[in-house]
């Protein structure tokens, strides 16, 4: 049975290397193994070492911390509720579509990536 933690960490390193735009190919050899391995990682099959993830992290250019954000003991695994975002699925960012938005977003220059959040700020307060 797959541990919630290894689930949420599994999670974590498949957002962040989505987010730098990394295949599991080029992770894999980042870090010295199969991409297979990377696989069941991401998947929570298989627990990350304390070695490995610090690994991954640097490969990844995060803190290890990273990989245990947002994760809370006692909130289900698959739909945590984000702290002081009720109604909100703790697991937004394994959505395809948010991760494309937020890669989107940041790729738009500062000042109107500042006035499209103002915009989505009053839409969602009308919604």
């Amino acid at each position: 049975m797959k541990h919630p933690v290894d689930i949420h960490v599994g999670k974590r390193v498949r957002h962040r290397r989505w987010m730098v735009g990394m295949t599991q190919q080029q992770l894999a050899e980042k870090v010295g193994i199969k991409f297979q391995q990377i696989q069941k990682y991401e998947t929570g099959m298989n627990r990350v070492s304390a070695s490995r993830l610090w690994d991954i992290a640097d490969a990844l250019e995060v803190p290890v911390a990273f990989f245990f954000e947002g994760f809370s003991e006692s909130a289900d695994a698959n739909f945590a509720m984000t702290e002081g975002e009720p109604g909100l699925p703790g697991d937004i960012l394994s959505d395809r579509e948010a991760l494309e938005l937020v890669r989107s977003y940041y790729a738009i220059p500062e000042n109107q990536r500042r006035r499209l959040f103002d915009l989505a700020r009053v839409l969602s307060d009308v919604a």
